[in-house]
């Protein structure tokens, strides 16, 4: 297949860096790119090895885990399509890096990408400009986890799902509520916004007999009132 052509069906063009880049920065990146498939619970980076590798994320949703001092592990950030993988200029992974869901990269040698670059500085500003907001992210979820309400907790990750759900979720009609699947099991939530998953799945029946979501079944959840989910997840 030629290069050119391995982007030309990339679903992430357009949100993805590459979706910014000139011809010359997207050749300088084509002869480096390789596609990856890796099935749900396989980890593509881990913890303590060497960092050979970055990717853009195609599809999929990817969990970044920390682990304790005593073996425990932390899930530290979620990663979902046109999102940057890997951590550049170290030469140690500081987390592993796990497929959710059945996932596919476009996966590029760590060093190499670092030349390209040392000669693209667009396309290094874009990327600076993606880890800070990134960094933005990570400290807006440390303030969740130091102020919010468990329901506010709960309320705020649906929102952020639904939002992220893009075209893989269900609609009756154009405007009606949204259906998707949780890419996260009861626990990983739980993990994610520092609570129990009693905790957890208390306020999802609270949400549910609220009307405010549904829960049809499985990871599934309906969006069925957006403003009320939105005003519980600001209510303090």
């Amino acid at each position: 297949m030629a290069l050119m052509d391995i982007c030309a069906d990339c679903a992430v063009r357009d949100q993805a860096l590459c979706g910014s880049l000139d011809d010359r920065e997207l050749s300088a990146l084509n002869t480096l790119g390789q596609r990856r498939r890796v099935a749900r619970g396989e980890s593509v980076i881990w913890a303590g090895d060497e960092s050979v590798i970055c990717a853009n994320l195609l599809s999929g949703v990817l969990k970044l885990v920390a682990s304790t001092a005593d073996g425990r592990e932390q899930i530290v950030g979620l990663l979902y399509p046109a999102d940057f993988v890997g951590q550049l200029y170290a030469d140690q992974a500081d987390f592993t890096i796990t497929a959710l869901t059945d996932a596919e990269l476009c996966v590029f040698p760590r060093k190499a990408f670092e030349r390209v670059l040392e000669d693209h500085a667009r396309m290094e500003h874009l990327l600076l400009q993606r880890t800070l907001l990134a960094l933005n992210e990570a400290r807006g979820r440390m303030l969740t986890l130091a102020r919010k309400s468990a329901e506010e907790k709960i309320a705020g990750f649906l929102l952020d799902m639904a939002s992220r759900a893009g075209s893989s979720g269900c609609r009756a009609t154009p405007d009606g509520p949204l259906t998707f699947d949780l890419p996260l099991n009861r626990g990983q939530i739980a993990d994610v916004l520092g609570l129990t998953i009693e905790t957890v799945s208390r306020q999802m029946t609270k949400l549910r007999n609220a009307g405010v979501i549904g829960l049809p079944g499985g990871r599934a959840v309906t969006i069925a009132d957006r403003t009320g989910l939105a005003v519980r997840a600001e209510a303090g």
